[in-house]
């Protein structure tokens, strides 16, 4: 309890970053447990930042060492069982849950200084909780034996473990990562995770040993799959890649496809190229239509998803199964890395040479020009990267929704068309209409803070994409991986 600094910046597309303006607000003066809407003018500039600040004592965050784990005391574990068992569904609906890791040891790192040793820690993520382990310095095989207590805010959240090398005042070096969904937890289990590059697509050097523990409320988890997910704080900034533009161009690819042969299959009904399949889906036709009735559509989903969990589609794993082959490291730069350093280049060469300095102004003006065009086509093809993986995410992700990819998603889906079912095949479609209008016209009015958002849309961002399958698939480790050397760039 103190006074919280906020700063406000700026940042273009070209690395450049000002710091506006900065404020402040003292927290211990401000009521627990309620929404403080707040208009705090800038310093320093003109604006005001207009805030809504809540107190909630957060409970479950914590770092602790072996002895004194908190779920290793029987009766504190039963309390917490307690907390969240079913009777307590309704109460405090955003304590879903809570999770333990324990970080015992990484085996067989990466050797990050000249020395042929590092100094790893331990960075553990989850949503936008960060916590870490302490460095154990000139060890390959260091031994952390901490406990990390977690709350959990959504039950789809995926837990990533990342080692770095404490490099004293330069930013640390990566030496592999993890992301382990919190639904594919087996609770109580010393697990052995091959750590992955930073892509988490294909295998890095070492392994590292977690044992986590996790307990939640499976009525509050599923409310909260229809719910907006929280953003993270520390944004990801995504490079342009040429690699990852292809694969989005592929992945839009095989949707569109999909989409074109079942238009061209009802095509050829239409025009009987096959007497026996005309026939078929002519009567199912009349049939249908005939007897339809607006309840028939959740059924028939249901019954696709019952389909699917009966007979599972081949080549389900198969993209998993391709990055299990991968077990070494990508050694070639990045090509925005390149670029980077083409750029750096080209506006630093007058800088290392002051005395040469005049004969460069003669080109100053072209050089800004390229420069500022090799920024906008930057842009462009990011933009239209980004746009590629949208689409292609949410083509896999209904897919992956009927494919049973996540267990508890598709029987949450199946329980909602059951629900939907009964509901239009007793209750007349006005009276759903009316109240669905009712709640959409008063929900402002209950909660003026609320925020606004598609349930639909909110569970599909739950389901992961098939990128995202060979990120959280987890790899076997090979006794036959070769020794990996890292590449040090010298300035």
């Amino acid at each position: 309890m103190g006074i919280l600094d906020i700063e406000v910046w700026e940042k273009d597309s070209k690395k450049h970053e000002e710091r506006l303006g900065t404020c402040k607000v003292d927290i211990a003066a401000l009521p627990v447990k309620q929404a403080n809407c707040l208009e705090l003018p800038l310093e320093s500039c003109l604006g005001t930042i207009l805030m809504l600040v809540t107190l909630t004592p957060c409970t479950g965050v914590s770092v602790s060492d072996l002895c004194v784990c908190p779920l290793a005391d029987p009766s504190e574990r039963k309390q917490i069982a307690q907390r969240y068992c079913l009777q307590n569904s309704l109460k405090d609906m955003k304590d879903i849950g809570l999770l333990q890791v324990k970080v015992l040891k990484a085996v067989d790192l990466l050797a990050a200084d000249f020395s042929g040793k590092s100094d790893p820690f331990c960075l553990l993520e989850l949503g936008n909780d960060r916590l870490q382990t302490h460095t154990v310095y000139k060890n390959l095989n260091p031994e952390w034996n901490k406990v990390f207590t977690f709350p959990i805010k959504d039950i789809h959240d995926v837990l990533e473990v990342t080692v770095f090398d404490e490099d004293g005042d330069k930013p640390p070096d990566f030496l592999g990562k993890v992301a382990i969904p919190l639904l594919s937890i087996r609770d109580g289990q010393t697990n052995c995770y091959v750590l992955k590059n930073k892509d988490l697509e294909q295998a890095f050097k070492g392994v590292i040993y977690l044992e986590m523990d996790l307990i939640y409320n499976p009525v509050k988890a599923s409310i909260r799959t229809f719910t907006p997910r929280e953003k993270r704080f520390v944004e990801d900034n995504r490079k342009l890649s040429k690699k990852i533009l292809s694969r989005d161009v592929d992945r839009v690819k095989k949707i569109t496809m999909a989409i074109w042969n079942t238009t061209q299959l009802l095509k050829s009904c239409f025009q009987w190229e096959s007497t026996l399949k005309s026939s078929i889906a002519f009567m199912v036709f009349l049939v249908t239509v005939w007897n339809f009735e607006l309840y028939m559509i959740p059924l028939a989903l249901l019954l696709l998803f019952i389909y699917n969990f009966i007979s599972p589609v081949k080549g389900k794993v198969s993209s998993i199964q391709d990055s299990q082959e991968s077990t070494y490291i990508d050694e070639e730069e990045d090509e925005e890395d390149k670029r980077e350093k083409i750029i750096y280049s080209i506006s630093t060469r007058e800088d290392c040479c002051p005395g040469r300095k005049s004969s460069y102004s003669l080109i100053e003006s072209e050089k800004k020009g390229l420069i500022e065009r090799i920024y906008m086509v930057q842009d462009i093809v990011s933009t239209v990267q980004n746009i590629l993986e949208e689409i292609a995410s949410f083509g896999e992700r209904i897919k992956n929704t009927f494919n049973w990819t996540v267990p508890f998603l598709s029987f949450l889906a199946c329980l909602i068309l059951v629900i939907a079912t009964i509901t239009l095949y007793f209750i007349p479609l006005r009276y759903i209409i009316l109240i669905w209008g009712i709640n959409k016209f008063t929900k402002k009015l209950r909660n003026p803070y609320t925020i606004d958002n598609n349930e639909l849309l909110d569970f599909l961002s739950r389901v992961p994409s098939d990128v995202q399958k060979v990120q959280y698939a987890e790899l076997k480790p090979c006794s036959n991986q070769s020794p990996l050397r890292k590449k040090r760039s010298i300035p």
